[in-house]
């Protein structure tokens, strides 16, 4: 494996690698939480898309509870004391939650396409019977 010096291009940005990292504290962290939080229990941390300047991150999940949001609010500081402690960064960023809603965009047109798809399959079964 070749080390990098310093100053050497990595093969993708800082903030790329930081966003990579922090997802995985957090869905580590969560998965523990959600042991002695009930509405965390069905939560996935989908994505992170933490600032240049590292001064805000934005934590996107999924849950199948309302509760979810409120739930990350509430053990925010908690959240960000182990991020600071684990990622080796000048600050920590401050961390705010939002609802994924990719998830639920993609489970619309995946719904979308499987009744174009049924339509299509009666369509060619009523042609089939025609004499």
């Amino acid at each position: 494996m070749e080390r990098h010096r310093r100053g050497a291009t990595h093969p993708y940005p800082r903030t790329a690698r930081i966003n990579v990292l922090i997802r995985e504290i957090l869905a580590t962290e969560v998965e523990r939480l959600a042991d002695g939080d009930d509405r965390l229990s069905m939560l996935t941390i989908t994505d992170v898309d933490c600032a240049t300047d590292m001064k805000k991150a934005v934590i996107y999940f999924s849950s199948l509870t309302e509760e979810a949001s409120e739930a990350l609010d509430d053990h925010r500081r908690a959240l960000q004391s182990l991020i600071g402690r684990q990622v080796r960064t000048k600050q920590t960023p401050l961390l705010s939650f939002k609802v994924d809603e990719s998830i639920e965009a993609g489970a619309r047109i995946e719904a979308a396409l499987r009744r174009v798809a049924e339509r299509d399959a009666a369509l060619d079964a009523g042609r089939s019977e025609e004499p």
